[in-house]
């Protein structure tokens, strides 16, 4: 779904006449992949980019919370809490960006190569999924992951716009 809308999305906001701020808000809550919502974003224009990756980036930001609130609530009773490592390494990296930015440089490299290796990821287990195992898996999922993108997708683009209509 994410593939899709990196294409489908600018010709709907086109077709809309979406300013680029509404259409980068758009992107950044109905898209879920955050390359997408950057590929999406960077096709409709420059203030639509700046917008989405703002917005795709702050939400990135509710995982540390979320994945600690949740590490509390569904923890074992019997056993120790258990915080995933991810989210020190995560702090970690905001703290190291924001108080060394002279190796931005350094930062945009490690960038570039993690989109590269999460490409390969998404690329090994997208050749893991055959026919054969869609199928297995029934109509049920699929179904349900495309009914949830296309309300997503309708419901907060009609928001924005009714937002937009009643505030101008």
């Amino acid at each position: 779904m994410n593939s899709l809308a990196l294409f489908i999305f600018p010709v709907i906001g086109h077709a809309l006449s979406l300013d680029q701020h509404t259409f980068g808000t758009w992107a950044a809550i109905a898209i879920h992949d955050t390359s997408s919502v950057v590929g999406a974003a960077s096709a409709y224009g420059e203030q639509a980019l700046t917008t989405a990756t703002t917005l795709k980036l702050a939400r990135a930001l509710w995982i540390i919370p979320v994945a600690l609130v949740s590490a509390m609530l569904f923890r074992n009773k019997n056993s120790k809490l258990t915080i995933p490592y991810f989210i020190f390494f995560y702090c970690g990296a905001i703290l190291v960006s924001d108080y060394l930015p002279q190796f931005e440089w350094a930062y945009h490299g490690i960038f570039d190569i993690s989109k590269k290796l999460l490409v390969v990821c998404l690329f090994l287990i997208g050749t893991s999924i055959s026919i054969e195992r869609l199928k297995q898996a029934g109509s049920k999922p699929m179904l349900f992951g495309i009914t949830m993108w296309l309300l997503i997708s309708v419901t907060s683009l009609s928001w924005l716009l009714l937002l937009k209509a009643t505030f101008n």
